[in-house]
């Protein structure tokens, strides 16, 4: 889907979580405004806490702010899910989102 579709998702269902998760991870992809991502992913991350790749993309957005200290527990919190078994899937993020919260020393 393009960001247009994404955004009328949002605009359809502002509580939606799909919307709000592909909507923010599209725009990171895309390069577009990190600001906009984190707040759709943001409210992703608390319409679904235990979604692994909404908190690792969330990260990322941070991260690419240059907002580490942000990351940190957005990353934490999305290895503690996965490793928990609460979510559907992610395990095969918690490497990734291990060498990300590294990299912020």
């Amino acid at each position: 889907m393009d960001l247009d579709a994404f955004r009328q998702m949002v605009a359809k269902n502002p509580k939606g979580f799909l919307g709000r998760y592909g909507l923010g991870n599209k725009i990171l992809q895309e390069g577009g405004n990190l600001e906009e991502a984190v707040e759709h992913l943001r409210v992703a991350v608390q319409l679904d806490p235990v979604h692994v790749a909404s908190h690792l993309a969330l990260a990322r957005a941070l991260a690419a702010l240059g907002r580490n200290e942000e990351a940190k527990p957005v990353l934490t919190a999305g290895i503690n899910a996965a490793a928990s078994g609460r979510s559907s899937g992610g395990v095969d993020l918690i490497p990734e989102m291990r060498a990300l919260l590294q990299t912020f020393g």
